[in-house]
Parts: structure tokens; C-alpha cells; sequence
């Protein structure tokens, strides 16, 4: 028996080997739960802000929120259905487009990006809750905040070392909680502050009202939804093929789109009122009794989502062929974080500055996911060979590097860079710019990389077939 065909290693350790269908015992409403958890975080309140900062309206945030998570959620879920199917990983499935070690470029790239945000995410919430302490009395400066990370470091290391079922058994009976007090903060905001519900934004008109919606929908609309992509079949492996394809896709998508577009407007909503990009602060002002509740979701944000993000990055340093194991590398991920976000605290510029471009790494998520999507569902019809999956480096039947992806892949990344209009100035696309500042970044590096690989993908298998009938040939 190979190591991958092991079914207790599989499940027990969580490592790459793919999931057989006997220990496969996750639901949809517990992938539901995964994905709500990971996205009621303040991060996406702040992001829901952005859109007033920029200048626009209310009613033209909140168009951008829907309308985006709707397109970016729904192409989330058919990821979702590819871990469900298959029993493999995220950046091991990419190994069949690919190559064996031409998968290793996404891999590396996902992995730097999922330690990135685990550092971000804990430290976009340090303010708020030295604010909500406050309320409590208790004040504090940044030992407190050191004192924070490391706490909060350590719970969500500790979870996502232990693998998916304590992940999983985390989002579940923590969720709910939330979302009971996301609901109490929402009604509290929304009544005790004085929102401007018909806030017309700063009169923007033209392309600076498109260039301030296309920011918008590549930070918390398609964009957001797109991010994920890489993370999905590592959860979804777990789900058993018994369960129906559409309830998984429903559930999932509204995991995700349920609570981005909920604090996405409630940012937005808040923002209103002093026009900041923070509106956590002025929601702290007034909670009063529910300064503890609300403590507690903020804290859970960056757990919930920090556990897929270790987990993940653990996952894509594995695939690289580290001989190191999952749990020790979750550790490791968790020690190099919390150094990380301590240097945020002492670096406040920096850290927005790394904000801003890891919002911006849109640029090889769509892409990456275009040529998955195209290679899974059209060149392999969902028919993956798994066994090959894991040959060895420089034995294997895929071969070492897919030049037709990884040319795509490059090509996308240029054609995405070009019509980027990011944070950073260097994510500033000569494209974007002649088109008036407007983001498409995540259309044309989809499509570019799609279409290309769509073409060098048929040809190479008119290619082989044309081998196969020469060869045919001569031998009668």
C-alpha cells in the first residue's frame, strides 16, 4: 500500500495524502460553518468602509458588495466541488495542470500570501480591542498588545496543528455564538449612531466613480470572493462524495457570501457617519454592556480565519516537498507570524503598506484559478488522475513543469499587473491608468490566462494525438 492510499494517515494527520471516502464525515453546514467563520472578521468592516473613504455613496458600496460576492462566491463554490471529488488538496490538484514541480510557483506564492494575512489579520484587530478593554477599564499600550498576539498566536497555532476536525469542531459551536452578536452589534450600530442612510458620497461622477467602484470590487467584491480560491478543496476534501453536489456548493457559497456582504455593509453604513476608514472605533463608543460580547468577536475574527490560514500554509509547504511534518510546520508558521505582527506593531506605515499590496495579490489568484478552473472542467472533464498525483519529483507521470499552464500563469499575472489599480504604486497598471484609474485586474488576468491556456492546451493534444496516430502508423 503507498503512503497516500493509507486511510488513517490521511484523516488523522491531515497531510497530502487524499482523503478516502470512509473518513470523509464533514456536511455541508459544517463547511457552512468553516466559511462563515473565517469571514466574520473586522478586516471585513474595514474593507466595507472603503468604499465612503473613496468617495462613493452608500447605495453604491453596497451595490459593489452584492453584486461582486455574488460572482465571486458562486465561481468559489465550483472549487469547493473540486475537493469534494478528488480528496486532494488545493495546490496538490494543481499539481495536474501544472506539472509536478511547476507547482510548486502557486504553491509558494499561496503559502507566502496565507502567513501574510495570518499576520495582517491579527494585527488589524489589536486596536479595537486595547479600545473595548478600555470600555472595560483595563488600559493599555503596546506591551498589552504584544501580550495579545501571543495569546491569540498560541490558541489559533494550537487549532490548526491539530488539524481539520478541531477546525472544523472550532468554526462550529463558535459561529453561531457570533453571529448572535454580530447581530446584537449590528442593531446596536444601526440604531444608536446616527447613519446616514442616504449618504450620496463625494459627488463623484464618470470614471472617478468607476475607478472608486472597480477598487472596491477588487478588494471586497469579486476580489474577495476569488482570494479564497486557494483554499477551498483543502476543507471540502473532508466532505463525503455521499453529500449532494448542490447543497455543498449552496452551503459554501453562503458561508462566504452571507457574512462579507453583512460587515461589508455594516462598514460601509458606519463609515457614514465620520467618513473614517476604521469604523470600528465609533462602533466601540457606544456598545457599553456589550463591550465584552463584542471583545469576544473580535478576537474570534482572526482565530477563525488565522486557523485556515496556518493550516493552508502548511499544506502548500508540504507540497513543495519539505520534509518537514504538518503539525511541526503549522508551529513554525505560527512562530514566524507572531515575530511578524510584532514588527507590525512597531511599524505601523509598514503594516499598512503590506495591507495594501496582500489586497492587491488578486494579481495571481484570478489567473491561477482560470487555468484550474479550465483544466479541471474542460481539458479533464473532473477526471484527475490521483495516483499521479503523487509521483515522485523527476518520476512523474505529469511530468516535472507544464510549460502551457506556466506560460499562461505569467502572461495573467502580466495581463492582471497591467490593469491593476492598487494601493501601492507599484500596483498601479499602466492599463488601469488609461482606462481612468478603473481595476479590472482580476478580468483581465482570468481571462488572459484562461484563453491562453485554452489554446496551448488543445494544441497540445492535437499534438499528442498526432503523435499517437504517427506511431500508429509505422508500427503497421
Amino acid at each position: 500500500m503507498t503512503a497516500h492510499s493509507a486511510p488513517d494517515s490521511a484523516y488523522d494527520e491531515h497531510a497530502l495524502d487524499p482523503v478516502p471516502e470512509g473518513a470523509r464525515e464533514s456536511t455541508a453546514m459544517q463547511q457552512f460553518w468553516i466559511w462563515a467563520g473565517a469571514n466574520i472578521a473586522p478586516i471585513n468592516w474595514v474593507l466595507g468602509a472603503l468604499g465612503i473613504v473613496l468617495g462613493l455613496g452608500l447605495a453604491d458600496t453596497v451595490l459593489v458588495l452584492v453584486l461582486g460576492n455574488l460572482v465571486g462566491m458562486a465561481v468559489f463554490g465550483f472549487f469547493v466541488l473540486m475537493g469534494q471529488r478528488t480528496g486532494v488538496s488545493q495546490m496538490v490538484l494543481a499539481r495536474s495542470a501544472f506539472g509536478r514541480r511547476g507547482a510548486y510557483l502557486p504553491a509558494i506564492i499561496q503559502g507566502i500570501t496565507s502567513a501574510g494575512w495570518c499576520a495582517i489579520n491579527t494585527w488589524i484587530v489589536l486596536d479595537l480591542v486595547v479600545a473595548l478593554l478600555g470600555e472595560l477599564g483595563m488600559s493599555g499600550g503596546t506591551g498589552v498588545k504584544i501580550a495579545i498576539v501571543l495569546v491569540v498566536m498560541a490558541l489559533q497555532t494550537w487549532i490548526a496543528a491539530n488539524g481539520f476536525r478541531w477546525i472544523s469542531a472550532f468554526e462550529r459551536y463558535t459561529v453561531p455564538v457570533t453571529l448572535v452578536v454580530l447581530l446584537a452589534m449590528s442593531v446596536v450600530a444601526w440604531t444608536k449612531l446616527d447613519v446616514d442612510w442616504g449618504y450620496a458620497g463625494a459627488g463623484l461622477e464618470g470614471k472617478d466613480r468607476l475607478s472608486a467602484m472597480s477598487t472596491v470590487m477588487t478588494a471586497i467584491g469579486i476580489g474577495w470572493g476569488i482570494t479564497w480560491l486557494a483554499y477551498a478543496s483543502d476543507y471540502s476534501r473532508f466532505v463525503s462524495p455521499s453529500v449532494p453536489k448542490r447543497k455543498l456548493y449552496v452551503a459554501s457559497v453562503l458561508g462566504q457570501f452571507i457574512p462579507v456582504v453583512w460587515l461589508g455593509v455594516l462598514g460601509a453604513s458606519v463609515a457614514t457617519i465620520g467618513k473614517q476608514a476604521d469604523p470600528g472605533q465609533l462602533i466601540v463608543t457606544v456598545f457599553g454592556a456589550l463591550a465584552i460580547p463584542v471583545l469576544l468577536l473580535v478576537i474570534h475574527g482572526p482565530i477563525a480565519t488565522n486557523i485556515l490560514n496556518i493550516y493552508s500554509c502548511a499544506l502548500c509547504a508540504l507540497t513543495v516537498d519539505l520534509k518537514v511534518s504538518r503539525r511541526n510546520m503549522a508551529y513554525l508558521v505560527g512562530a514566524f507570524a507572531s515575530v511578524f505582527t510584532i514588527v507590525l506593531i512597531f511599524q505601523e506605515s509598514f503594516a499598512h503598506a503590506l495591507d495594501g499590496w496582500l489586497a492587491s495579490l488578486v494579481v495571481w489568484v484570478a489567473p491561477w484559478a482560470s487555468i484550474m478552473a479550465v483544466h479541471y472542467y474542460l481539458v479533464r472533464r473532473q477526471q484527475v488522475d490521483i495516483d499521479a498525483l503523487y509521483d515522485a519529483p523527476g518520476r512523474s507521470r505529469l511530468g516535472d513543469i507544464k510549460w502551457d499552464a506556466m506560460i499562461s500563469f505569467l502572461v495573467g499575472i502580466f495581463a492582471a499587473w497591467f490593469f491593476e489599480f492598487g494601493i501601492p504604486t507599484a500596483l498601479q497598471g499602466p492599463g488601469a491608468k488609461m482606462l481612468g484609474n478603473v481595476d479590472i485586474s482580476w478580468l483581465a488576468g482570468g481571462l488572459t490566462a484562461g484563453v491562453l491556456y485554452t489554446v496551448l492546451a488543445r494544441r497540445s493534444a492535437s499534438a499528442r494525438s498526432r503523435g499517437l496516430v504517427d506511431a500508429a502508423t509505422r508500427a503497421e
